[in-house]
């Protein structure tokens, strides 16, 4: 049975919760926010629609976009390096993006641009299908 990208997801961060690597899921989305009003059988009588208790009724709805941006990794985060001597040996936090994707899963078009941007401005970035995936794409041995 294949891994699911949940499970490959939670293997990685797991993985790499230690040593110089800090993650955060990146939920990328859009939802709904404006008044909201639950329906109860109480003020179901205003109601014009058919609808049925539970249901929510958001007036003045708008778009709430989460996420980083369309097409941002799973996982994102950083990568704290050591600077060589010339320059004091001062730690950086290098920005670090990861596509998490099951064995079959390909990434879209907006998400490939968006690791061929980070890597293209020096961050580390790629698709891992496996913790060791991640670590490849980290360069840190953990």
């Amino acid at each position: 049975m294949a891994t699911s990208e949940q499970a490959i997801q939670q293997q990685i961060r797991l993985a790499c919760s230690r040593g110089p690597v800090r993650l955060w899921r990146n939920n990328v989305g859009t939802g709904w926010t404006g008044d909201a009003t639950k329906v109860t059988p109480e003020n179901m009588w205003l109601v014009v629609q058919r609808l049925r208790p539970g249901d929510v009724v958001i007036r003045e709805g708008r778009p709430l976009h989460a996420g980083l941006c369309e097409g941002s990794s799973d996982l994102i985060g950083y990568t704290t390096v050591t600077i060589t001597p010339e320059m004091v040996g001062q730690r950086l936090a290098v920005f670090t993006a990861i596509e998490v994707k099951a064995e079959r899963g390909r990434p879209t078009a907006g998400q490939t641009a968006f690791l061929n941007h980070i890597s293209s401005a020096g961050g580390r970035s790629g698709i891992a299908r496996s913790d060791g995936d991640a670590h490849r794409i980290l360069g840190v041995s953990m």
